[in-house]
């Protein structure tokens, strides 16, 4: 059956995360692979099963997710994404389909992806704090230094070990992952981006870096401890998660013949 690949951005602060969820209850849970399903079944005429590269925490935003599903009907592929975000609602969006592999899998065949986590900081009263942004920036009264937290990052570029850097009931087989960029750049006096590049992250890693990364940019923590919390393995020895909603998926990346190969299309 031809499969197809989407690129698709969304504002994810009304969604419960990327992955469907149907709970005995019944209860209807909004999430992003949920509304795709939904919308692209009526769009095609059969249902399908849309799988997504990275299961997106409630309220995290993404620019570049990238899905597939498989469909055997007759709307042409030049048209699959204007016919799709036609019927989509205005906090997700298509941004490009093509043909993809038989057996192209978003998730295990990403060969990087790259997550980005904006804070506001500082400002007397609490001034600063995000209003028309605030669904897409984490804000912090403190105000933070982007030069020791930039120091810090780089203790965790490279391939570690990260169980200090992921939920204790993870569900993973391994917690080892490389780490390509962690950067921090100031975008003004009172905001700055935190940058992480990987081959792969574990659930909730970016915002528990983020988190870390604020606690030396605040003074409370230094470079060392960044290094010996990852070193320790242990959860509690890192710092909080920070909030979902100033992080944002904004790409990955695949193979290049993998990502170019077009079938055949009756």
């Amino acid at each position: 059956m031809p499969r197809f690949r989407l690129t698709v951005a969304y504002d994810g602060t009304a969604f419960s995360g990327w992955q469907r969820q149907d709970p005995p209850t019944g209860e209807v849970i909004r999430t992003v692979q949920a509304t795709l399903e939904s919308v692209i079944g009526r769009v095609v005429g059969e249902p399908v099963v849309v799988h997504g590269a990275s299961r997106t925490d409630a309220g995290v935003h993404a620019k570049g997710q990238v899905a597939c599903f498989d469909y055997r009907g007759q709307v042409p592929v030049s048209r699959l994404a204007a016919a799709i975000n036609s019927r989509l609602p205005e906090d997700v969006l298509i941004t490009d389909a093509a043909p993809a592999p038989h057996d192209f899998t978003p998730s295990s065949e990403a060969t990087t992806k790259q997550y980005s986590y904006i804070w506001a900081h500082g400002g007397k009263h609490g001034v600063l704090r995000p209003l028309f942004d605030r669904n897409f920036v984490a804000f912090t009264a403190h105000a933070l230094d982007p030069v020791p937290m930039h120091e810090a990052a780089q203790c965790l570029v490279g391939t570690h070990d990260f169980l200090a850097f992921t939920k204790l009931d993870h569900g993973r087989e391994t917690t080892v992952r490389t780490v390509h960029r962690c950067d921090v750049e100031s975008l003004d006096e009172h905001r700055l981006r935190i940058v992480v590049e990987g081959s792969g992250f574990l659930y909730n890693m970016v915002r528990i870096i983020s988190g870390t990364l604020v606690e030396v940019g605040r003074g409370y923590r230094n470079v060392d401890w960044v290094r010996e919390a990852l070193l320790s393995l242990d959860r509690g020895h890192s710092g909080p998660t920070a909030p979902a909603q100033g992080l944002c998926l904004e790409w990955l990346r695949y193979p290049d013949e993998r990502w170019h190969w077009a079938p055949e299309l009756p």
